[in-house]
């Protein structure tokens, strides 16, 4: 059974933040991506970079506890030049700086906004949190959750706001799934129970398909974001 969880987690609904900017241009479309630590967030923010940067402009910023470890491993990686990369160090809870106070966040966005021009595209990367990891509407237009079949078959029926709320949920390291004994049709069953008609990707950044169904998901929101 779907329970109603109203009044249960926190709200992540503030208020959307204006779709334009103090000078009239339209601001860049900005995703987050929160899930637990190593549901492999940062390897589906640098997949998205290599999949996106020929056609839209973007940035990432990322948010760790006390390090800048995941802005350093997509610079490694130069998934993007290093001036579309910022990172964020919260110093307490993840929630604090997606949800609670975005101010961190928001000044690193505008930031690279005004440093390299007008952007189409910035991602917003979470500290590894738990299930009730939400951002704030005032800093993403759209959420991504991801999680990973390693973490358990269960995760999609134990529920909380970062599964049944996200714009789209990622189950992730699908090629795990024999080796840890997850079952793939039970977690989109479940999956499908707690979320209704919002869409689930099943990712395997190591198979064929890799991150292309959840780029073609970024991709249609950037076309309904030019067109508002």
């Amino acid at each position: 059974m779907h329970l109603d969880h109203a009044g249960t987690f926190p709200h992540r609904h503030s208020h959307s933040a204006a779709p334009l900017r103090a000078d009239g241009s339209r601001r860049a479309l900005r995703i987050g991506l929160g899930g637990p630590v190593g549901s492999g967030k940062t390897a589906t923010v640098a997949a998205l970079c290599r999949a996106l940067r020929a056609e839209f402009s973007m940035a990432v910023v990322t948010n760790d506890i006390y390090t800048r470890e995941d802005a350093e491993f997509l610079l490694r990686e130069a998934v993007l030049p290093p001036e579309r990369i910022a990172a964020v160090e919260t110093g307490a809870c993840p929630h604090t700086a997606i949800r609670d106070d975005i101010s961190a966040n928001l000044e690193a966005v505008e930031e690279l906004e005004d440093a390299i021009g007008p952007l189409d595209l910035v991602l917003v990367e979470s500290g590894g949190d738990n299930l009730t990891a939400t951002f704030s509407r005032g800093l993403v237009d759209a959420q991504i959750f991801v999680i990973d079949v390693a973490g358990g078959d269960d995760i999609p029926r134990k529920g909380g706001p970062g599964v049944t709320t996200a714009d789209l949920l990622i189950v992730n390291k699908t090629d795990l799934a024999p080796y840890v004994g997850s079952d793939l049709d039970r977690m989109a069953r479940d999956a499908a129970e707690q979320r209704g008609e919002l869409p689930v990707a099943f990712q395997s950044l190591r198979g064929p398909q890799g991150v292309a169904p959840v780029a073609d998901w970024v991709r249609g929101n950037l076309a309904a974001w030019s067109a508002r």
